[in-house]
């Protein structure tokens, strides 16, 4: 039971990275990662809803959305939560933490339409669909460790742009272009954790 929870919580982060491997999430990907600190109260930020999410849309889906035969309102159903969450988190920061507030903009807001996060509800019903062992617990982990792969993914990404900004970059590769390179040497990289995940799986 641990070994398949450790598992299923290091292939979130590293093979099966919703970012580098399956490029949900692109969008604060590329515009939140011009600085660590504001990338890290992103990815905080993600992971909380994440994992908030994936913990209340499962069982409205199990037992709510299922024994009714209104499976096809799961998309609604699951912005919505998203989106009463994203504005939880909002409330906070400005309360609390106004300088992340700030630093964050109209990318805090955005959570709400993230693809990552509503990626991890709906992938995780559909894992448990296919697997039937792979319940509630599992789902949990698989978010914790979607927002952990997320915040591993800003953090390294937000690092080679800072040290890119101090680089000579050939006209023709300023801007977009090398921040596009840069992320896809970033997943490429990914792909070496295969084998451990494997090994764990085995």
């Amino acid at each position: 039971m641990m070994v398949n929870l450790v598992s299923i919580f290091l292939a979130a982060i590293l093979t099966e990275n919703y970012v580098l491997n399956q490029f949900l999430g692109i969008c604060p990907f590329l515009g939140v990662s011009k600085k660590v600190d504001t990338a890290l109260g992103m990815s905080v930020a993600v992971t909380f809803v994440m994992v908030l999410a994936t913990a209340v849309t499962w069982p409205l889906y199990t037992y709510l959305l299922v024994p009714n035969g209104l499976e096809y309102l799961e998309t609604i159903l699951f912005i919505l939560v998203i989106a009463a969450l994203v504005q939880f988190v909002e409330t906070v920061l400005k309360k609390y933490i106004p300088a992340l507030y700030n630093a964050l903009g109209v990318y805090l807001p955005l959570i709400t339409t993230n693809c990552a996060v509503l990626g991890v509800t709906m992938l995780v019903i559909e894992r448990g669909q296919s697997d039937p062992s792979f319940g509630y617990m599992e789902s949990l982990v698989n978010a914790f460790g979607a927002g952990i792969g997320f915040l591993v993914a800003m953090l390294l990404f937000a690092g080679i742009r800072e040290r890119l900004e101090r680089c000579d970059i050939p006209k023709s590769l300023r801007g977009l272009p090398i921040t596009l390179v840069s992320a896809s040497l970033v997943a490429v990289s990914f792909l070496g954790f295969q084998g451990l995940v494997d090994g764990l799986l085995g």
